[in-house]
Formats: structure tokens, C-alpha cells, sequence
């Protein structure tokens, strides 16, 4: 009965942390109009704030270096201002081994390319232990503890950036305890926060409403869930749904 109880165990672990799955191509979700709307309206925005910049850039003095080097750097602040911040761990991960790059990272990296935005790597002060099992015992207790672990860096003129994609695995069915620590990090007014995260077959496990209620004073739409494995395995189907998605979306 013991051996029983602990497989048990074991099965319900995968299932509540990431949920088994065997990995298949990922095909883009539908997009809401209301939040292509909500993506145009902000893409707009940057571009009045880019086509102001020129103007001014013209009726500048562009005699010397110094003021070269000035109008440069505040037509690259006055640019798409768009962010890619996600939480992602490597090593260790249920259904696709010890890996050198985090099943998140992989789909972030294809968003920030495909956007042209800047990215942001969530990590914890403290790393999680490199050991499956062992980081989910950590990942438990921070839970269970609402924890804020503390992160390293930060970004540097938030108030820039007019979209956020905010990406990360699903833990013990929800975000992990770092993604809060990162919300608490910073003023979300008036952005539009665009959630994405990889399972194994959970999908969004009610995350993306949950940061709509953590963030209320931001526009979060629906967002794009991706299995962890097809990330590593799938790589050039991920890519194409990602880039489908991203076109949804009018970028």
C-alpha cells in the first residue's frame, strides 16, 4: 500500500506542477479583436511619438558630436518601445530533460525577434536547485508561503515601454513566485501587458486572468500558451505560431 500511495503521489505531482504531454506542433491561437485594437492603439501611438522625433531631429543643431549622439539616443527612447520580460529556468525540467536553455526563453527570445524589443531574464537573487524534484519542493513552499523571492537587476526605463509581454512556465498551477516579484517591481498604468508561457499540458492554467486582476490599472489581453516540450522539440513550428500569433495581433 505504501508503494501505492507513493506513486500516487508521483502522478499527481506531474499533473498539478506541469501536466504530462508528449509534445506536438504548436498552432497560434485566435485573437480578439478588441485586443488587436488594443496592440494598434499603442503601435500608433510609438509611431507619432517616432514621426515628432524626426521632426524635431531636423530643426536640431547637428553641427557637433555631442549633439549627434543626443538626437540618437532619444530617437532610440522615443522608438517601438516594446518588452519581452519572462521567468525561465534551464536544467532539470519535467519531459524534456536536463536542457541548457528554459523552454520560455526559447519562445521569448522568438518574440523579441520577431517585434524588434528589448528583453528582460527574470532570475531569481538565489537560483533554483538544478535538480527537478528539488526545485519543486522550492517552488511549493514560495507558493504556499506567497513568497516575493528577490530578482536580479532591473529594467531600466519602465516607463518607456508601452507593451510588455510578460512570459514563464506554469508552476504548481500558477506563475512562479518571481513573475509577482517582477509585477511588484514597477508602475503597469496604461500598459498593455501580453501574457505568454509554455505547460505540459495545463495550459494557462487561469494565469492570464490572474495578472488582470494583479495588474488593474493595465490592458492585459488573452495570450499565447505553448507546451514546454514542442518549445525544445518543434523548434521551427514554434516559431511559425509564434510569428502567426504576433501577426494576429497586427505586429
Amino acid at each position: 500500500m505504501k508503494r501505492i500511495g507513493t506513486l500516487f503521489c508521483a502522478v499527481l505531482l506531474s499533473a498539478v506542477l506541469t501536466a504530462c504531454g508528449s509534445g506536438e506542433p504548436a498552432s497560434a491561437p485566435s485573437v480578439a479583436d478588441s485586443d488587436k485594437a488594443a496592440v494598434q492603439e499603442k503601435l500608433n501611438k510609438q509611431d507619432s511619438k517616432t514621426d515628432d522625433t524626426k521632426a524635431d531631429d531636423k530643426q536640431s543643431d547637428e553641427s557637433t558630436v555631442t549633439a549627434q549622439a543626443e538626437t540618437e539616443s532619444q530617437t532610440y527612447n522615443d522608438g517601438k518601445n516594446i518588452l519581452v520580460a519572462y521567468f525561465s529556468r534551464a536544467d532539470e525540467n519535467y519531459n524534456v530533460g536536463t536542457i541548457d536553455k528554459g523552454n520560455t526563453q526559447i519562445v521569448a527570445e522568438y518574440i523579441a525577434d520577431e517585434v524588434g524589443a528589448d528583453s528582460f531574464h527574470i532570475e531569481t537573487v538565489t537560483p533554483y536547485p538544478a535538480d527537478y524534484d528539488d526545485c519543486c519542493d522550492v517552488a511549493k513552499q514560495e507558493l504556499a508561503d506567497k513568497a516575493r523571492p528577490e530578482i536580479q537587476g532591473s529594467v531600466e526605463n519602465m516607463e518607456q515601454y508601452d507593451i510588455v509581454f510578460l512570459g514563464y512556465p506554469i508552476w504548481w498551477g500558477d506563475m512562479p513566485m518571481a513573475v509577482y516579484t517582477f509585477m511588484d517591481s514597477y508602475d503597469f498604468s496604461d500598459k498593455v501587458v501580453i501574457p505568454f508561457n509554455t505547460h505540459e499540458g495545463s495550459g494557462e492554467s487561469g494565469t492570464y486572468s490572474a495578472i488582470g486582476s494583479y495588474l488593474p490599472n493595465a490592458q492585459v489581453l488573452d495570450g499565447m500558451a505553448i507546451q514546454g516540450k514542442t518549445a525544445q522539440e518543434f523548434s521551427s513550428d514554434t516559431q511559425q505560431a509564434v510569428r502567426e500569433w504576433l501577426d494576429g495581433l497586427g505586429f
